[in-house]
């Protein structure tokens, strides 16, 4: 699979992950040249949790990003559609509880969570419309939902310069430090076909989340897209 649309095969995309998996973390802090720490820091902190919150961390991989989050005393809940990233995770961080499952039918019941996030997952989603009401779904009236993802640098400049890291130095970078070096040319094309901040921002709107807004993080090659349930119990 080497284009990334909105069609894309769960089982296609889960199986990349699960080749990726034993060396995705060392990759990505390669890639990103350990900024990726940074948006984590971004991620956590703006999730506003308090001790002993429930947060479900979708696409969370092999747990790197639920850690970080159970430091602030949070109940995690690490959940991957990948088998091989949930094993690696479970491997690596025994103290989390890692589930495998689909964002868009999560296996928890209505309420379940006082806050919810995923990053840079939801682009590998085949229908993000159906995540994002999930997330709603499995949210409590208020809680709250934080997106980090790559989008659309708003600068020119930042943009050709972002163009040039993906279509030339990212593939270079991919053959040294990855398991699967092909693998990354789907990431690459994900990353370029995803929409712009404006348009996720709609999604939450129109997913039924209040108080929607964004942050660029890295010159906007990065965004932390946030967004709140209403605090009525309707949904």
């Amino acid at each position: 699979m080497t284009s990334a649309d909105l069609g894309k095969d769960p089982d296609e995309v889960a199986a990349m992950f699960d080749d990726v998996a034993p060396g995705y973390d060392r990759t990505n802090a390669i890639l990103s040249m350990g900024t990726s720490a940074l948006w984590r820091i971004a991620t956590v902190r703006a999730l506003g949790i308090s001790p002993g919150d429930r947060v479900l961390d979708i696409a969370a991989g092999t747990g790197t990003s639920s850690v970080a989050i159970a430091r602030t005393g949070a109940r995690v809940t690490a959940l991957d559609f990948s088998a091989g990233m949930v094993a690696v995770g479970r491997q690596r961080h025994p103290e989390i509880d890692f589930v495998e499952g689909d964002a868009t039918a999560l296996p928890f019941d209505d309420a379940s969570f006082e806050a919810v996030t995923i990053s840079f997952g939801l682009r590998n989603v085949n229908d993000p419309h159906a995540a994002l009401a999930e997330m709603r779904r499995v949210l409590v009236p208020g809680g709250r939902l934080v997106i980090c993802e790559f989008t659309t640098p708003p600068s020119l400049f930042v943009r050709r310069a972002y163009d040039f890291y993906l279509a030339k130095v990212m593939p270079r970078i991919a053959e040294l430090a990855s398991t699967n070096p092909s693998a990354y040319t789907y990431l690459m094309d994900s990353i370029r076909d995803w929409p712009a901040q404006g348009v996720l921002a709609g999604w939450l709107r129109d997913a039924g989340f209040t108080g929607v807004g964004y942050r660029n993080l890295t010159g906007g090659v990065v965004a932390l897209h946030r967004g709140t349930t209403p605090k009525s119990a309707e949904r």
